[in-house]
């Protein structure tokens, strides 16, 4: 399985955010996002092919608790089941990032499962192929409700209000194929990589979320260490 970083940062989303963490971040995503902040695990997926026991022995050394496997999108790799059952088997809190196109059973105290609306389109620089294919997988509603039948969720919705689409729409019509959904795990994250833009939508976003029940989601580690790889 390829890996693009291992690193221990505090989880910066969700409703863990600040929690020390160690991160294993898989290279490679069926999807094409626009706005991906991690193009070298996805658009240009970079790191060496690492086995299941180094990354074990790796995340050990780094003595804490949570860990998150992200991406990419980590659930495309057969590999991250052994990975799970290793860390779970060492007693760590495991939190998995996806997209939540892909279903697998395996140990996860936290699915963290992040639906993309239309704003993630990939735009002008993606192939063809790959538009049509970003627009196919994007949303999968079978498997989102297996998804969370099975583990203990959250919903992070990455919205634009400042956008063309009509993200809250996508959202509950969303939410109404797949649900029943608790409201208080659907969190609206704002779109953005440096502080004033979170800021600022994060500001537009909120009273929208509380109006319908929902949370919204910082993303910490760019206000502790702006948008920068390995935190």
């Amino acid at each position: 399985m390829r890996v693009a970083e291992v690193f221990s940062s505090v989880q910066g989303e969700g409703l863990w955010t600040g929690t020390p963490s160690t991160f294993v971040r898989v290279s490679g995503c069926n999807l094409r996002c626009g706005w991906c902040d991690t193009p070298y695990a996805s658009w240009h997926p970079e790191g060496p092919v690492r086995t299941v026991e180094s990354l074990v022995e790796e995340v050990r050394q780094a003595s804490n608790e949570h860990v998150v496997l992200t991406g990419g999108e980590p659930m495309l790799f057969e590999p991250i089941i052994e990975l799970a059952n290793r860390l779970a088997s060492w007693g760590h809190v495991l939190t998995i990032e996806t997209a939540g196109t892909v279903y697998r059973d395996l140990p996860c105290d936290l699915l963290s499962v992040s639906p993309k609306l239309s704003n993630s389109a990939p735009g002008e620089r993606a192939s063809a192929t790959w538009k049509k294919r970003h627009e196919s997988t994007r949303l999968q509603p079978d498997t989102l409700r297996r998804l969370l039948a099975r583990y203990p969720y959250q919903l992070k919705f990455v919205v634009d209000p400042e956008g063309e689409a009509d993200d809250l729409g996508e959202i509950e019509a969303l939410l109404r194929q797949i649900g029943p959904v608790e409201p208080a795990r659907v969190l609206l994250m704002p779109e953005g990589t440096d502080t004033s833009t979170l800021r600022r939508r994060m500001a537009l976003i909120e009273p929208a979320a509380r109006s319908r029940g929902w949370g919204v989601s910082p993303r910490l580690h760019i206000e502790l260490f702006g948008n920068t790889r390995g935190t």
